[in-house]
């Protein structure tokens, strides 16, 4: 009897790290998304109106600074804003969409491309984290770095 002779390549540990960062991907492509068609779909609505409806439903402090601020801002918003927000999200969205496909796939080119277009913007995430410092930022930042880091000794190992 013959064996089939599968084209399988033997899974390696290093393809869990880069599976991981598919998904990461993934789901900040389907957050992103979300967020773009909720942003499309508040253009025929009252911003303020509805920012104040979530402020209730959430039970937040409406005369707390920070949500007085954001409410502030809500009342500015522009359809051009609102549209321009969207198609940017949009474009965020497939941008990590096709980052973590190629990842998940285990596509070569991936690996560059998430690794060339994480580093990009890991100066702006720096830019803003000192323009204005949360946690959260150095969180994000902290994560970025790992993993261009990550991806970097990956595509020098196979080297």
């Amino acid at each position: 009897m013959l064996k089939a002779v599968t084209s399988k390549t033997p899974r390696k540990s290093n393809d869990l790290g880069i599976l991981l960062i598919g998904i990461f991907k993934l789901l900040k492509a389907a957050m992103l998304l979300t967020a773009g068609i909720g942003l499309l779909r508040l253009l025929h609505r009252d911003v303020s109106a509805v920012a104040m409806r979530w402020v209730e439903r959430l039970r937040l402090d409406p005369d707390n600074e920070h949500i007085h601020r954001a409410l502030a801002r809500a009342l500015r918003v522009t359809p051009r804003q609102l549209k321009e927000l969207s198609a940017g999200t949009f474009i965020y969205a497939g941008l990590y969409f096709t980052e973590g496909i190629g990842l998940t796939l285990r596509k070569r080119w991936a690996e560059y491309f998430t690794t060339i277009s994480t580093a990009l913007f890991i100066p702006l995430e720096i830019y803003e984290m000192f323009k204005r410092f949360t946690w959260i930022r150095v969180a994000l930042l902290g994560v970025n770095l790992a993993i261009v880091w990550y991806l970097v000794l990956q595509i020098r190992r196979r080297r």
